[in-house]
């Protein structure tokens, strides 16, 4: 594996772009769909101040990684994660996940232990699964998944707007959600890969959890948004705390999705007290 200042190249070839700011214990962010690290930017900047060393990758396919055609799946993603902790020599790090990146987090304990882990947050994951099932007949039918595969493909940058809405919550009565928030999502999410947004769509959507949150023996806090549009709090976070063997649940009534951006003090907040406890 080789790396450069802000590249790690995977064993497939992939170049896997990150930020590493600070100095202290090791906080590694991995982001939602369809964005890149910078939607981390609130968060790394307030621990990086508190005395932490913040960590932020691209998912493959997205932001300034290599746009791969394969790979684009919740087990290759775990092991670019794990590449990632490898080539900077991490221990004791806490992983923070929000959305596609709670997954992220979730498969990359399950794939690879809990040795250089010592915490884990989900912030509106995907976990334990989206997708409606027979085990999981609440959860979110096939066909709205099915209806975001057609939008991409259709028109990919008209989706990605339109889905900003919902994401932070605009459509309320009250909000404040500027325009340039709504123009930063869809920026990001068009300097990806259509190819792997595509692909990513069934990983976040039908990827089982449930065993790799019973692998996570780490504390782990989630966090998730009383008002979430997008990953239904009732299926995905109420549950996700469930299986966590050391699971505890914080909803933060009224937020969107898009907590990170629209409720970051809360959110920075809640961080810098899970990481201080």
């Amino acid at each position: 594996m080789m790396r450069t200042q802000n590249t790690i190249t995977t064993q497939d070839g992939t170049e896997i772009f990150f930020k590493d700011w600070g100095e202290g214990l090791p906080v590694v962010f991995s982001h939602g769909w369809p964005l890149s690290a910078d939607a981390w930017e609130d968060q790394m900047l307030f621990l990086a101040g508190k005395g932490f060393r913040v960590i932020a990758h691209d998912r493959r396919g997205h932001g300034r990684s290599s746009q791969t055609w394969h790979g684009n799946d919740m087990d290759t993603y775990a092991d670019d994660l794990a590449a990632l902790v490898e080539a900077l020599d991490l221990h004791g790090a806490v992983h923070v996940g929000h959305s596609t990146g709670g997954g992220e987090v979730a498969r990359y304990i399950g794939r690879h232990g809990t040795s250089r882990v010592a915490g884990a947050v989900l912030i509106g994951a995907v976990t334990p699964i989206m997708a409606q099932t027979a085990f999981n007949p609440q959860g979110v039918p096939i066909s709205v998944f099915d209806g975001l595969r057609s939008g991409v493909q259709a028109d990919r940058a008209q989706t990605f707007m339109d889905l900003s809405v919902p994401f932070y919550g605009a459509n309320r009565p009250g909000a404040r959600v500027s325009e340039a928030v709504r123009q930063t999502f869809w920026l990001q999410g068009m300097v990806g890969s259509i190819k792997a947004h595509y692909d990513c769509i069934k990983a976040f959507s039908e990827t089982d959890f449930r065993a790799d949150l019973a692998a996570m023996t780490v504390p782990t806090l989630v966090l998730h948004g009383g008002d979430d549009q997008i990953v239904p709090l009732a299926t995905t976070g109420r549950a996700a705390a469930a299986l966590l063997p050391r699971g505890r649940l914080k909803v933060i009534e009224g937020a969107p999705h898009g907590l990170c951006t629209t409720h970051k003090d809360v959110v920075n907040e809640e961080l810098l007290a899970f990481l201080r406890g």
